[in-house]
C-alpha cells in the first residue's frame, strides 16, 4: 500500500507523491485537498507502467517515476520556457515567453504556472538554433535527452517515456560501504540524490536486503590495505583499526575472530570470559554511512519511511516464521537500524520507532542475548545513546498520552516494547562493565525447613509458587550473569530508570499481572531496572502483604479442620528490661517449630504497656533490638571508630544460632516494612546476595588495611628486599592475643614478591571477609532468607538499594516533609501555631530532628524516597493547656495542642521527644 504525503500545492489541487516499499515514487495528479482518501480507503493495483488508486468515487492514475531529476527538470523546462522564451519570436505556443501575445510574470507565478503545465502536459517548446544558453538552461537537450523528449514538440506528453538519463542502480539489492560512496558522489555531481534516495528506500526496506547489506570483508593482506586506503579518504583511520584489532571483536569470519586483539578496554576480565561476538555486519561501515548520509535532509526521510515500511514485516517475520532460526544473520536488521543515531529524533518517534520496538521484541531470546552481547563491546557513549532512544520513545508516549487505572501504561504496546528493548541494553550495560563473576557464595547446605501446613495448602490449592525463591528473568539466565556480578557499568544505573513511567504506574495492578505472569499483560515489575526504588518498595510492600494475608487465611482454615484455635500473627511479648532473650527466645522456638509462621503480620506487645500496634509499636521494638544487638559489650559486632560501621566479630562467643535470629530479625523489619538504624559496609549486602567480599570491598570495610594492601600493589621498588613480608599473617582475637595464619599451605616460608602480590592481596582479603566470619555470616544469611525467601526482594532490588530498603534514607530533608504533611482537626496550614511549629523544627539540631522523627514515627530515619513519602499528619488536640505533643507512630500522626505561644511550644515539644519512651492508652 503506497501512503500520500503532499509535495506541492497548486490552487486548490495538491500534487501528492509516495514512496512504496520498492523505493519507487509516485505522483497523483489532480487530486482534490478535501476528497482526499487514507491508504485504508484505497484499492491499489500495479500495472507495469503505472499505480491505480481506486476510490468509492473517482480513480487516479500515478505514473511512475524512475528519475525525480527527470520530472524536476521537465518542470524548470516549463519555467523557463515561461521566463525566457524558446527564442523563436514566431512562436505560437501561448505558454511560451517568445509568442507574441505572451504576458510577462514575475518568478513566483511562473513557478506555479509551470506546475499548472506540467500537470497538465501542455506543450514544450524545443529551444530555438538561435537561442543562447539553451543548453544550459535545458541540459536534457543532449543526445540522450532528445529522444527522452521528442514527443514534447507534437503537444502533449506521455510521462512514462521520461527514462532516467543515466543509470537508476534498480537492480541493487544491496549496500556496501564503498556502492553507497559511489552513488553519493555521481548525485553530488549533479546536486540530484534521487537515485540514492530510491536505493535506500528500496534497501532499508527490505529485511532481505538489509541482511546482505555491509557485511564484513574478511581480514586483507597489508598489500590489498595499501590499495583500499588510495580509494578513500578515510582509509588511514580503518587500516589502524584493523591493525590494533579494535573492531575485532565484531567480525564474523572464524580466522578473523581468532586473530582479534584485547578487545574492549573497559574490562580485561569481562573480554577473557564473554570473548568476541561473531556477526556478519561491519559496524564501523554503518557508522561512517550514517554520519555521512544523516546530515542530508532529503536522504534521512529516506531512512525513516523505509523503517515504516521494514518494521511490520520484520515483526511478522519473527512471528510467525520462525526467521532467525532459520538465518541468525537475521540479526543484522536490527544492528544496523540501531546504529541510525537519529532514531530518538521527533520524527521517528511517532510512528517508526514504536513499530521498530515491537519487532524487536519479538526476538527470540539468543538473538536477544547475542544482541546484549554485541553491545556490551560498544563505548559507554554509544550505550548512553541507544539507552537514550529508547527512554525518549517511552517518555515522548507516557507525556503524550492520559493513562490511569482505566487506561493503563501497561497496555500500551509502543511503551512495553520500549521497555523490552531496553532490557537489552540494560544488560549489554551490565556485561560490559567491570564485572565480578568468580566470586559467589555457596548456597546453604542445609535446605530452610518447610512448614507443617505445606500438606494442607495443597490440598486447598494453596500451593507456594515460588518454593526455591523468586522468579528469574530469562535473557538473564540466557547471559549467565546477574546485575549483582556488575561492580560498575558502562553508564549508571540511574539512567534507566524512567520517572514519568513511574508517576503513572497503577502498581497495584502491576504487581497483579508479576504474580499472574500471563503472556497478554505485562508487568514493569519484570523489568525491575526501569523502576526507582519508591515504586519497586511499593511493590515489594504487595507482595509482603498479599503473603501476610495468605498465611492468614491458611491459619483460619487449619482451625476449621483441626477445631483449634490458631494464632493469625506472627505475635511476640517482651519485656523492655529482657527484649533481645524474650525475642529471641521465641523467634528461635518459630524458626524450629514452624518457620511459615514468621511470614506472618508481625504483633508486638510490651509487658505492661496498654499500646495496640498497628505498626508503631514494632517500630519501636526493632529500633531497641538494633541497639541491644550492635552494642559493642556484647561482643557479637566489632565497631570501627573511622568507618562508624559494625562488622561481624570472628571471635563472637555467641552461638551460629544467635546470628541466625540477627538475620530473621533483619528480614522481619523488611518484611513488615521498618526501617532500622543499622551499620553495616556494602559488602554485607552483596554477600546477602550471593557474592564473596573481595579486594574492593576492604575500602569501606577495613579502611586502613584497604590502603595498606593498595600501596603493597602499586609500590614501585623491591617488594620481597624491602618489605620483607609472607603469606603468613597475623590478627588479635578478643583478648588481644595474637594469632598467626597461613593464607597457602607454608605460608611462613613463601616471600611476598612483586610477581605474587596480587594473589597475597586477594587471599588477605578473602580471608578477612569470608573465611573468619563464614560460620557467623553463613547463619546471620540464613535466618534473614528464612524471612525473605519467597519474596522478590533478589529479583528487584540492587545490593546498594536493599541498603535503602532497610536503613532508609540519611538524607533528612524537612522542607520535603512540611510540604507532604497533612492537617486535621480544624488546623491547615495557614494556622499561625503550624507556622510556629514548623519555624520551631527546621531551627532544631540534627540529634534533635532525629528525636523528632522518632516520636512521631517511631523510627529516626526517612524512608525510601525521602521525608516526602512519609505523609505525616498533625492534628489538633485541644485548645491552649500545659499538656505536651502526643503521638500514634502507626500511623504518623502528631496531637499537638493549641498552644499560645511560639517559647511554649517549642518546650513542650523538646520535652516530649526528649523523654518519650513507652505506650499508654489516651
Amino acid at each position: 500500500m503506497v501512503v500520500l504525503v503532499p509535495r506541492c500545492i497548486v490552487g486548490s489541487l495538491s500534487v501528492f507523491a509516495s514512496v512504496d516499499q520498492d523505493g519507487r515514487e509516485y505522483f497523483v495528479e489532480g487530486l482534490e485537498l478535501n476528497t482526499r482518501r487514507t491508504p485504508s480507503d484505497c484499492d491499489v493495483e500495479r500495472p507495469d507502467s503505472f499505480v491505480r488508486i481506486r476510490t468509492s468515487s473517482e480513480d487516479y492514475y500515478l505514473t511512475t517515476f524512475w528519475k525525480r531529476a527527470a520530472a524536476k527538470h521537465l518542470i524548470e523546462r516549463y519555467y523557463h520556457q515561461l521566463t525566457e522564451g524558446c527564442g523563436n519570436e514566431a512562436c505560437t505556443n501561448e505558454a511560451c515567453g517568445s509568442s507574441p501575445g505572451f504576458q510577462r510574470m514575475d518568478n513566483n507565478a511562473a513557478a506555479i504556472k509551470a506546475l499548472e503545465l506540467y500537470k497538465n502536459n501542455a506543450k514544450l517548446c524545443d529551444p530555438h538554433p538561435s537561442k543562447k544558453g539553451a543548453s544550459s538552461a535545458f541540459p536534457e537537450n543532449s543526445a540522450k535527452g532528445a529522444h527522452n523528449f521528442s514527443a514534447c514538440s507534437n503537444g502533449k506528453m506521455n510521462h512514462k517515456d521520461l527514462l532516467p538519463a543515466r543509470e537508476d542502480f534498480r537492480d541493487l539489492n544491496y549496500l556496501t560501504e564503498e556502492k553507497v560512496y559511489e552513488i553519493l558522489s555521481l548525485c553530488s555531481e549533479t546536486e540530484d540524490y534521487s537515485p540514492l534516495i530510491r536505493v535506500i528506500g528500496r534497501v532499508f526496506s527490505s529485511a532481505e536486503s538489509l541482511v546482505q547489506s555491509f557485511r564484513k570483508a574478511k581480514q586483507h593482506t597489508k598489500e590489498e590495505l595499501k590499495s583500499l586506503q588510495a580509494k578513500d579518504e578515510d582509509k588511514d583511520e580503518d587500516e589502524k583499526e584493523t591493525a590494533s584489532g579494535s573492531s575485532t571483536a565484531m567480525e564474523v569470519e572464524p580466522e578473523a575472530s581468532a586473530s582479534s586483539g584485547d578487545g574492549p578496554s573497559h574490562g580485561e576480565n569481562n573480554v577473557r570470559k564473554l570473548g568476541p561476538v561473531e556477526v556478519s555486519v561491519d559496524i564501523d561501515a554503518v557508522r561512517r554511512v550514517y554520519d555521512r548520509l544523516l546530515s542530508n535532509e532529503k536522504i534521512e526521510a529516506a531512512f525513516l519511511n523505509a523503517l515504516v515500511y521494514l518494521s511490520p514485516n520484520v515483526e511478522c517475520d519473527l512471528t510467525y516464521h520462525n526467521v532467525y532460526a532459520a538465518d541468525p544473520n537475521y540479526l543484522n536488521v536490527f544492528i544496523i537500524i540501531m546504529e541510525n543515531s537519529n532514531l530518538h529524533s521527533p520524527e521517528y518517534l511517532e510512528i517508526a520507532l514504536p513499530q521498530f520496538c515491537k519487532a524487536m521484541s519479538k526476538l527470540p531470546l539468543p538473538a536477544l542475548a547475542k544482541l546484549a552481547r554485541l553491545w556490551s563491546q560498544y563505548s559507554a557513549d554509544q550505550i548512553r545513546r541507544l539507552v537514550e532512544t529508547f527512554q525518549q520513545l517511552i517518555t515522548y508516549t507516557v507525556i503524550s498520552n492520559e493513562f490511569s487505572s482505566d487506561n493503563l501504561v501497561n497496555e500500551d504496546d509502543g511503551v512495553v516494547a520500549a521497555t523490552k528493548c531496553l532490557k537489552i541494553v540494560y544488560y549489554a550495560n551490565v556485561l560490559g562493565g567491570d564485572l565480578d563473576m568468580d566470586h559467589n557464595e555457596e548456597e546453604d547446605d542445609e535446605p530452610i525447613p518447610e512448614s507443617s501446613e505445606l500438606t494442607l495448602q495443597e490440598l486447598l490449592g494453596e500451593e507456594r509458587r515460588n518454593k526455591k525463591g523468586p522468579r528469574v528473568d530469562p535473557l538473564e539466565t540466557e547471559l549467565g550473569i546477574r546485575a549483582s556480578d556488575c561492580r560498575k557499568p558502562l553508564t549508571p544505573f540511574e539512567e534507566f530508570i524512567n520517572e514519568p513511567l513511574n508517576d503513572v504506574l497503577e502498581m497495584d495492578k502491576d504487581y497483579t499481572f508479576f504474580k499472574v505472569e500471563t503472556e497478554s499483560k505485562f508487568s514493569f515489575m519484570t523489568c525491575p531496572f526501569i523502576l526507582n526504588p519508591v515504586t519497586k518498595n511499593l511493590g515489594l510492600y504487595y507482595d509482603n502483604r498479599i503473603r501476610m494475608y495468605s498465611e492468614r487465611r491458611i491459619t483460619a482454615l487449619y482451625s476449621l479442620v483441626q477445631g483449634q484455635q490458631l494464632n493469625p500473627y506472627l505475635r511476640l511479648k517482651v519485656r523492655r528490661d529482657h527484649i533481645i532473650d524474650d525475642a529471641l527466645v521465641r523467634l528461635e522456638m518459630i524458626a524450629m517449630e514452624n518457620p511459615a509462621d514468621l511470614k506472618k503480620q508481625l504483633y508486638v506487645e510490651f509487658e505492661g504497656e496498654q499500646g495496640v500496634d498497628e505498626g508503631g509499636v514494632s517500630k519501636e521494638f526493632f529500633q531497641l533490638v538494633v541497639e541491644e544487638i550492635f552494642n559493642p559489650d556484647i561482643g557479637m559486632f566489632t565497631y570501627d571508630e573511622s568507618t562508624k560501621l559494625f562488622w561481624f566479630n570472628p571471635s563472637s562467643f555467641e552461638n551460629e544460632g544467635q546470628f541466625t535470629l540477627i538475620g530473621i530479625v533483619l528480614g522481619l523489619a523488611i518484611y513488615n516494612n521498618c526501617i532500622l538504624d543499622v551499620h553495616f559496609p556494602m559488602v554485607v549486602y552483596r554477600k546477602l546476595m550471593g557474592k564473596k567480599g573481595t579486594f574492593r570491598d576492604l575500602a569501606d570495610s577495613h579502611p586502613v588495611l584497604y590502603q595498606s594492601l593498595k600501596d603493597l600493589l602499586e609500590y614501585e621498588g623491591n617488594v620481597e628486599e624491602d618489605m620483607m613480608i609472607t603469606f603468613q599473617i597475623s590478627q588479635t582475637d578478643l583478648f588481644g592475643n595474637p594469632l598467626m595464619y597461613d593464607l597457602k599451605e607454608g605460608g611462613d616460608k613463601i616471600p611476598v614478591t612483586n610477581e605474587n602480590r596480587k594473589d597475597f592481596v586477594a587471599l588477605y582479603a578473602e580471608y578477612m571477609l569470608n573465611k573468619t566470619v563464614e560460620k557467623q555470616f553463613k547463619a546471620f544469611r540464613r535466618g534473614f532468607h528464612m524471612v525473605t525467601n519467597e519474596s522478590p526482594l533478589k529479583y528487584l532490588f540492587r545490593p546498594e538499594e536493599i541498603e535503602l530498603l532497610i536503613c532508609g534514607s540519611r538524607n533528612l530533608d524537612f522542607q520535603a516533609l512540611e510540604e507532604s504533611t497533612e492537617y486535621d482537626g480544624g488546623y491547615n496550614k495557614d494556622s499561625r501555631i503550624i507556622k510556629d511549629f514548623w519555624e520551631t523544627v527546621h531551627s532544631f539540631g540534627q540529634e534533635q530532628k532525629r528525636l523528632f522523627l522518632q516520636f512521631t514515627t517511631g523510627t529516626d530515619r526517612a524512608p525510601v524516597g525521602g521525608l516526602g513519602k512519609l505523609k505525616m499528619i498533625i492534628a489538633k488536640n485541644g485548645p491552649d493547656s500545659d499538656r505536651l505533643p502526643t503521638s500514634h507512630t502507626c500511623f504518623n500522626v502528631l496531637l499537638l495542642p493549641e498552644y499560645s505561644t511560639k517559647e511554649k511550644l517549642r518546650e513542650r515539644l523538646l520535652k516530649a521527644i526528649t523523654y518519650a519512651k513507652g505506650f499508654g492508652m489516651l
